[in-house]
């Protein structure tokens, strides 16, 4: 008797509680993750600690160890533990100078695009739209109120343009980013805006069009409009960028035109 109470204790150990209000389905139950453990002996996971010293190296550019664990807030022994293994994966690299970023990161960064396809939609009409204007050609997205370049496609680059092509992210007010920022509009919080923004974002929705004439970079001009998901909802821009000496009027057609090209495919036509 002993041992029947004994296992039935222990079965009802064993089972998962019921929470109120939802019945007890066995095939639903998932045990919950350890909590990862505090690289600095206190709250921050080792995710955190991690994802802290990759945004330090992506600042710096490249910086030792003393300066990046005391960035982080971390212990040098915890940062150089971490980074270490970062090393061993591919993430970062590290000279004699100290660190910096990885190829694996890089890879990865690659990769990602806001919705499935985009890529791929917009890779040959943007490299026709870069043939027939000679202008260089970018698709964008809007994350947290920058304006991230995916792909380049590089025309007959003026030279004011080449050191631009190194970059992959913004501020929102670029022509790309002002395009997707005013189709989100008011939904959307990007910062302190210039007071003459209200009545730039109403004409950016009556045309569809935004243009930045040499406001970010002296000798470079751009005009951006919206690509459309499925739903028709903006998901990203597809942007123009040539010198003064050509006009971004005479653009915005085959622009257009181009974005339909690359719409339709999103939308599986």
């Amino acid at each position: 008797m002993n041992e029947q109470r004994g296992a039935t204790a222990t079965r009802r150990a064993e089972a998962p509680a019921r929470l109120p209000g939802h019945p007890y389905e066995p095939a639903a139950v998932r045990l919950a993750p350890p909590p990862l453990s505090a690289p600095d002996g206190g709250g921050r996971s080792v995710l955190e600690g991690a994802f802290g010293l990759l945004g330090a190296v992506e600042r710096a550019g490249e910086a030792g160890l003393t300066r990046l664990a005391a960035e982080c807030g971390l212990p040098k022994t915890t940062a150089y533990r971490l980074l270490e293994q970062m090393v061993e994966l591919g993430v970062v690299e590290r000279n004699r100078r100290g660190y910096r970023m990885g190829p694996r990161l890089f890879g990865l960064g690659q990769g990602w695009q806001p919705h499935p396809g985009l890529r791929a939609a917009a890779r040959e009409p943007a490299r026709r739209l870069a043939r027939i204007t000679g202008a260089t050609v970018g698709v964008n997205v809007l994350r947290e109120g920058r304006t991230f370049v995916l792909d380049w496609t590089v025309g007959e680059t003026p030279a004011a343009l080449g050191p631009l092509l190194d970059r992959v992210d913004w501020p929102w007010f670029t022509a790309a980013g002002k395009v997707l920022v005013a189709a989100a509009h008011p939904r959307i919080t990007v910062g302190p805006v210039p007071a003459t923004w209200r009545q730039e974002c109403a004409e950016i929705r009556i045309r569809g069009v935004a243009f930045e004439r040499e406001e970010l970079t002296v000798g470079v001009c751009c005009l951006a409009v919206p690509l459309h998901g499925p739903s028709g909802v903006p998901v990203a821009s597809l942007s123009v960028l040539t010198d003064p000496a050509h006009s971004l009027e005479r653009l915005v057609g085959v622009t257009e035109q181009t974005a339909r090209i690359i719409d339709a495919a999103l939308r599986g036509r």
